[in-house]
C-alpha cells in the first residue's frame, strides 16, 4: 500500500496501518506487528504500572491533610498521564490526518506535563531555597512548549476555544 507523505516516517517501510483506520481497526491493531505495536505497548505498559504505583500511593496517603504528599501525587499523576497520551497517540495517529495531528500535540503536551510535575516536585524536595516564581515561570514554559509543538506538528485544524484561552 502506498502511504501518504505525512503518514510516511524515514526508515520505515512497511508494516503501516490503513491511513483512514477506525478507531475500532486502531484499537485491534494493539494485537498485530506494525511499525506502531512497540511505541504504544513500550508507553501503555508503563502507564498501568505507574497508576497501580499511583493508586497504592493514594490508598496509604492521607491527601487531604498531609500537604507534603501533594508534590508526590502531582509527580506521580504526571507519570500516568505522559505515557497514556502517548499510546493514545500512537494507537489512534492512523484514524486521518487531522486525528494523527490532534493525537501529537496531546502527546508532546503530556510530556510538557510530565517535565512541570517533574519540576515541581524537584522544587519542593529540594533545599536550593528558589523563589515563588518557579512553578509560574515552569508553567508558562510548558505552555509555550506545547504551543510551539503545535506549529511543529502543522496542525491543520485550528484548537478549540477551551485550549486557546490557555495557551
Amino acid at each position: 500500500m502506498r502511504m501518504r507523505q505525512v503518514f510516511h516516517e524515514q526508515g520505515i517501510l512497511f508494516g503501516y496501518r490503513h491511513p483512514q483506520s477506525s478507531a475500532t481497526a486502531c484499537l485491534l491493531s494493539l494485537f498485530q506487528m506494525t511499525n506502531e505495536t512497540l511505541n504504544i505497548w513500550t508507553h501503555l505498559l508503563p502507564f498501568w504500572f505507574f497508576m497501580w504505583r499511583f493508586v497504592s500511593t493514594l490508598r496509604v496517603t492521607d491527601v487531604l491533610n498531609d500537604s507534603y504528599s501533594w508534590p508526590l501525587l502531582v509527580y506521580m499523576g504526571a507519570s500516568c498521564v505522559y505515557p497514556l497520551a502517548s499510546s493514545c497517540a500512537h494507537t489512534f495517529s492512523s484514524m486521518s490526518r487531522n486525528a494523527r495531528h490532534i493525537c501529537y500535540f496531546l502527546d508532546y503536551g503530556a510530556v510538557n506535563l510530565f517535565s512541570l510535575g517533574t519540576s515541581g516536585a524537584a522544587l519542593v524536595s529540594s533545599s536550593l531555597g528558589l523563589n515563588h516564581l518557579h512553578l509560574p515561570l515552569g508553567a508558562g514554559v510548558t505552555m509555550r512548549l506545547w504551543w510551539a509543538s503545535g506549529r511543529v506538528t502543522a496542525m491543520p485544524v485550528p484548537l478549540p476555544g477551551c485550549l486557546m484561552s490557555v495557551l
